[in-house]
């Protein structure tokens, strides 16, 4: 086990393999020394734990958690094409959706749940620029959805 395989465990996260696409797209890519998610929802057994608008049916504490389980499912993702999280040199950028109720401005509260783990995961190299976006709706009625990009080192 790597660093951060070690990091993960003291965390009490393990990572699954991604889930499978549902469309005409694959999990992540690879692109030089970049590694790019296609968004991941908060899937846990191939199921969403909640459903609905945050600021309605969910509550934006249990958003931040859903976007937390998506940053591990990203994790999966970048680990099924890269082998080894190791490899991480810096999270670059996370861009976060969050469906949300039509007077919900929390969208940044939500997509902290990603940012922090990330920092938890990596310390300084989870530093990122973020973008945390409302929405109207997501797949699946998702609460939230993250894209995640990494540089890698060879």
């Amino acid at each position: 086990m790597g660093r951060i395989d070690d990091r993960l465990a003291e965390l009490s996260i393990s990572l699954a393999e991604p889930a499978a696409p549902a469309g005409a797209y694959v999990p992540a890519v690879v692109d030089g020394d970049h590694v790019l998610t296609s968004g991941q929802l908060p899937l846990v057994d191939g199921a969403l734990p909640v459903t609905g608008h945050v600021g309605a049916e969910v509550d934006p504490e249990q958003a931040k958690e859903m976007a937390r389980l998506c940053v591990v499912n990203a994790l999966a993702a970048i680990r099924s094409v890269v082998g080894d999280l190791d490899r991480v040199e810096q999270v670059v950028k996370v861009v976060g959706f969050v469906s949300s109720a039509p007077d919900f401005t929390g969208q940044p509260g939500v997509i902290n749940g990603a940012s922090e783990l990330l920092g938890e995961v990596f310390g300084p190299a989870g530093e990122h620029a973020r973008s945390a976006v409302g929405v109207a709706a997501l797949p699946l009625g998702a609460p939230v959805e993250v894209e995640v990009m990494v540089r890698v080192r060879s």
